[in-house]
């Protein structure tokens, strides 16, 4: 299973956030920064995740984004149902409509079932938990190997 873009954005933005003390707020742009994803799609994202509760924003030129209580508790299972907006895994239509064998197929509640068993799966996972405490670096930045050392030539 793949999750799609924009849960992904939003995943990265509530870690990076769960990544600071507490009470401490971010701006949308910061968040954008260190996750290395575009602004807008981050300002998207975080957006959605106070509807959702899990974040809490202030508004003004000292305002900015923080994790909230709920947000702390969430897990990456639940986080993903509520951002998958999609009925149906399968496309289950071609250009001329809705596939012939729709009405007695059974791929798309198989695949229903395969797609709530990887939520369920990451149930137990607690979003806030995820990243290593003091770890607001961007994932694509540290994930690369550290540079060679240089021998020292005294």
């Amino acid at each position: 299973m793949r999750i799609n873009a924009f849960s992904d954005v939003s995943l990265r933005a509530l870690m990076f956030l769960a990544t600071l003390p507490d009470g401490e707020l971010q701006t949308s742009r910061v968040i954008a920064e260190a996750v290395a994803t575009p602004y807008s799609h981050v300002s998207k994202a975080v957006m959605r995740l106070r509807e959702l509760g899990l974040v809490e924003s202030l508004r003004g030129r000292t305002g900015g984004v923080r994790i909230s209580p709920v947000g702390r508790t969430a897990t990456v299972g639940w986080l993903l149902r509520q951002l998958d907006t999609r009925d149906d895994v399968a496309d289950c239509e071609t250009p001329h409509g809705d596939c012939p064998l729709s009405g007695g197929c059974g791929l798309r509640g198989g695949l229903r079932r395969a797609r709530e068993a990887f939520y369920a799966e990451l149930d137990d996972l607690v979003i806030a938990a995820l990243p290593h405490i003091g770890f607001p670096a961007p994932v694509v930045l540290t994930l690369a190997p550290p540079p060679p050392r240089r021998a020292d030539r005294g």
